[in-house]
């Protein structure tokens, strides 16, 4: 057996050690291969050494015993054998000491551990057979720093896309002449609620709601990302960031109510933790992608929908969902068992992959490489913005410092100005970094177990409830019931209420030899809710009565959001809005230029004027 670095350094003479000392079975490959990953972890802390080389220097211990399990023998002369050696022989290594106080002072974890050891030493060559596929032939700690610097630097693209987004829609959907004026819902709270309303809808536009200010948060947020993408002021950046954000998903109202808006967010609090804590952040970036794609199939069984259970819902999917690309036409014509398999192999990857991102790090890139493919897919058949994006960046944290070596070509690796953590973060850090991870967890924990159908001691919902208005954990759940009929509202305008002219959406189906356009990673939000307002009574909608009011006003900040106004000069006399069913057209009309069949169901909204219908 290959010795360790540590072995060959040892002082063999002294049977009493100078340094502690881990006796392994040196014929034993199993136990070779982790004493040597052992011996990475804790440098010169601990010395290694085969008992077929040592054994002569301590006659009190069988060879039975040294056969049996491994030797743990302090400088002060007192051993440890079995699970407890190993545990001993962690703590000299940073951040693993914690093993050795669970061993020690949580009741019941001896007996098992000392169990599960007994077992494994029992069965060392399978152990062995199955260690190497499953770890790597050579294991060695994990470091995450070029996973960091990437993560880092990528998540600003998602907040700059985010930020730019919505600043050029901002005017139209929450600015002072648009649909839901932000100064109005401001002044409403303000006059209603207390100083309160600062911890339950914090956001910086309690000081200033104008246009400017809106305009200056989105245009900053922009500002910040760039830096993060450069690597200047990263912590701080991220931070406001995050302030930011909150206070635009607090302000937009109906318009960001999406899950992809408390998605960013929650990342965007989580990198702030990665850029002072690399470990923690990494295993709560994985915490998060666990819990977004789990309950993403939970969710879609729970619901009882049919469709999903008789697995026929990605046959609906295709067509109904709200912004189509292209090649969503193409994936609705596959067959019927094509589409099957599809909804079967979504469940594989929403249900049973998340569990691999707690096993060993080879288990754990097969999770990466299933969530990517699928996340690939659904962005290639659906404009989700940032939304999938965001979710194949999770699954860096899926990998380490060498499997990105491999992948990465050495001329990019080279170019990298990569930090190395090698000094643990200070005690505050540590101390602040470990309570923020406890709130997270537990927090998360209690909304799974409502989405289970639960009910959380009245403490535990006191808890969730207090962090709630921060969105640091949000609850996660994506098409949990498969809508099957595509209806679109169809807005039209008229000066004489015989003559009605559309108006046309930039993103969302209307003319029907109009092609479903991209917009990723942009996140056109009034076409989303125009989907939403289809499945819904308008009478509900006071967004939908105020987005026709501005229409009636000819508001150039709303009728910006269109990709065309038919009263570019004066406002109509009358708006309505009309209810069609939309299917996909067929081969041979989509080879003449057209996409869509729409049939009129009715009247979604009855003409309206100004003095009232």
């Amino acid at each position: 057996m290959e010795e360790t670095q540590a072995e060959q350094s040892a002082d063999a003479t002294a049977a009493v050690p100078r340094r502690p000392l881990l006796i392994y079975d040196g014929e034993c490959g199993f136990c070779g291969y982790w004493a040597r990953y052992w011996a990475k972890l804790t440098g010169d802390s601990v010395d290694y050494r085969p008992y077929q080389t040592v054994a002569a220097q301590y006659p009190e211990i069988p060879v039975a015993d040294f056969k049996r399990a491994v030797q743990y023998i302090a400088p002060d002369g007192t051993r440890a054998s079995a699970a407890e050696a190993s545990f001993r022989t962690l703590s000299h290594a940073p951040g693993k000491g914690f093993w050795l106080a669970l061993y020690r002072r949580l009741p019941g974890f001896a007996p098992v551990s000392e169990l599960a050891y007994a077992f494994i030493a029992a069965h060392r060559t399978a152990a062995y057979r199955i260690t190497r596929p499953l770890w790597g032939r050579d294991l060695g700690p994990s470091r995450y720093d070029l996973v960091s610097f990437l993560f880092l630097r990528l998540f600003g693209l998602l907040y700059l896309a985010a930020f730019v987004s919505f600043a050029v829609q901002a005017p139209g959907l929450i600015g002072s002449h648009g649909i839901l004026p932000l100064a109005e819902l401001v002044k409403d709270i303000a006059g209603r609620v207390g100083p309160e309303r600062y911890v339950l809808m914090p956001m910086v536009f309690w000081w200033n709601a104008g246009d400017s200010a809106i305009q200056a948060v989105c245009w900053v947020g922009a500002a910040l990302s760039l830096l993060v993408v450069l690597g200047l002021l990263q912590r701080l950046s991220l931070l406001l960031l995050y302030l930011l954000y909150l206070s635009l998903l607090n302000a937009g109202q109906t318009f960001m109510s999406y899950q992809w808006d408390v998605f960013l967010l929650e990342g965007g609090f989580l990198a702030l933790i990665l850029s002072f804590a690399r470990t923690p952040g990494i295993w709560l970036l994985r915490w998060l992608l666990f819990r977004f794609m789990f309950m993403s199939g939970v969710v879609k069984l729970a619901s009882g929908d049919p469709n999903w259970w008789n697995l026929s819902a990605l046959s609906y999917h295709f067509l109904t969902q709200p912004l189509p690309t292209p090649l969503a036409w193409y994936a609705a014509d596959l067959s019927p068992l094509a589409l099957k398999f599809a909804t079967g192999a979504t469940f594989v990857v929403e249900l049973i992959l998340p569990f691999l991102i707690f096993c060993p790090r080879r288990l754990r890139f097969v999770a990466a490489f299933g969530i990517i493919l699928l996340e690939s897919l659904i962005s290639a058949t659906g404009n989700y913005n940032w939304f999938n994006f965001q979710t194949m960046l999770l699954c860096l944290a899926l990998f380490d410092d060498a499997a990105l070596r491999r992948a990465l070509p050495a001329r990019m690796i080279r170019l990298i100005p990569v930090r190395h953590e090698d000094r643990p973060p200070r005690t505050a850090v540590k101390a602040a970094v470990g309570f923020l991870a406890l709130v997270i967890v537990f927090s998360s924990l209690v909304q799974m177990d409502k989405r289970f159908g639960g009910s959380p001691p009245a403490a535990a919902l006191a808890v969730d409830r207090l962090i709630e208005p921060l969105h640091i954990v949000s609850g996660y759940g994506l098409f949990a019931v498969m809508t099957t009929q595509r209806n679109e509202i169809v807005i039209e305008g008229s000066n004489d209420g015989t003559t009605w002219r559309e108006y046309e959406f930039r993103y969302k189906p209307g003319d029907v030899a109009r092609a479903p356009p991209w917009n990723i990673p942009h996140q056109p939000r009034l076409d989303w809710q125009m989907w939403f307002a289809a499945l819904e009574d308008p009478r509900q909608l006071p967004w939908f009565w105020h987005f026709l009011e501005r229409l009636l006003e000819n508001q150039p900040a709303v009728t910006a959001l269109l990709k065309a106004n038919p009263f570019p000069d004066d406002p109509p006399t009358y708006i309505r809005a009309r209810f069609y069913e939309y299917t996909y057209a067929g081969p041979a009309e989509k080879a003449r230029g057209v996409w869509w069949d729409r049939r009129l169901l009715g009247l979604y909204f009855p003409a309206v004027h100004l003095n009232g219908e």
